[in-house]
């Protein structure tokens, strides 16, 4: 029996959503409905020194403007401690992890790739990180629009934090083990995280659980490698009027709505982007210039 496709978006709270948001959102969606999957909602608030007060909210009221309605209850993992403990344990306990007190300077003068200088030296858990033993160093996989992906090779064999030095629950270890908690089946989402995919998909081995399948459609950027993104300060989506944005969305995804819908209802254009959504025609290149 096949497993039923489970799908999410997963923004994080650090600012309104803009175009490269409503694109991230919109495939994940399609790509899920297309497929009678289901579509998740989760917010990335792990990290609150980058949070912006009342982004949280904003941006589930901006999904449902646009149409984007979950099928589950928001999972929020600013609420997932005690999961993400468990896992630490559990790491811990099976010798798969150890506390590194290396700087990013230090780092940074071997090259700029964690040699493993902590992983035999029983450092104090006090002022340290908690890095993962990455045995696995996954570099190459298959992406669903990409095709075959080859990732820097270093990098991917590095042993990665999962427990920062001041105690926040890294991204790697928050990412995994939520798709895991949440039985997510496919990752749709940027070329920004075509690197961390490989470190991930050694993580869920290290965790011995089925990695979900994985799309990376190309970044909306401003200029060669200036992704549109909330720390680029890239301008909020208008709110007033979905249809423009969302049939931009679709453009820019390969997808070809007719002329006619722009005279549509939210619910129509969504209906008809449903039914005709084709990953194959995502473009292949990894940024397109707006």
């Amino acid at each position: 029996m096949a497993q039923q496709y489970r799908g999410r978006f997963a923004p994080s709270p650090s600012g309104f959503l803009h175009f490269g948001s409503l694109i991230a959102a919109l495939a994940s969606y399609l790509d899920a409905k297309h497929n009678n999957g289901q579509w998740l909602v989760r917010i990335e608030d792990i990290d609150p020194p980058r949070e912006k007060a009342g982004a949280s909210a904003q941006i589930l009221k901006t999904l449902e403007l646009f149409g984007l309605h979950w099928d589950e209850d928001v999972l929020y993992q600013s609420q997932q401690s005690p999961v993400y403990r468990a896992v630490l344990a559990e790491l811990s306990q099976q010798n798969l992890s150890y506390y590194c007190c290396c700087t990013r300077a230090q780092i940074k003068a071997e090259g700029g790739i964690y040699q493993g200088h902590c992983r035999q030296l029983a450092q104090p858990k006090n002022s340290s990180a908690i890095r993962v033993i990455n045995n696995l160093g996954i570099s190459q996989y298959n992406d669903l629009i990409q095709g075959q992906v080859t990732c820097n090779k270093e990098l991917a064999q590095e042993d990665f934090i999962v427990l920062r030095k001041d105690g926040l629950f890294a991204y790697q270890l928050a990412v995994v083990v939520d798709d895991i908690y949440q039985n997510i089946s496919h990752i749709i989402r940027g070329c920004d995280l075509l690197e961390p995919t490989a470190r991930q998909l050694s993580f869920y081995q290290i965790l011995q659980h089925t990695a979900p399948k994985f799309g990376h459609f190309p970044l909306a950027v401003t200029a060669a490698g200036f992704k549109l993104s909330k720390q680029n300060n890239a301008p909020e989506i208008d709110q007033r009027n979905p249809i423009p944005s969302l049939l931009l969305a679709l453009k820019f995804l390969g997808q070809q709505p007719p002329k006619e819908l722009k005279y549509a209802s939210v619910t129509e254009l969504l209906s008809w982007a449903i039914t005709h959504w084709s990953i194959t025609q995502v473009p292949k290149s990894q940024e397109i210039v707006l």
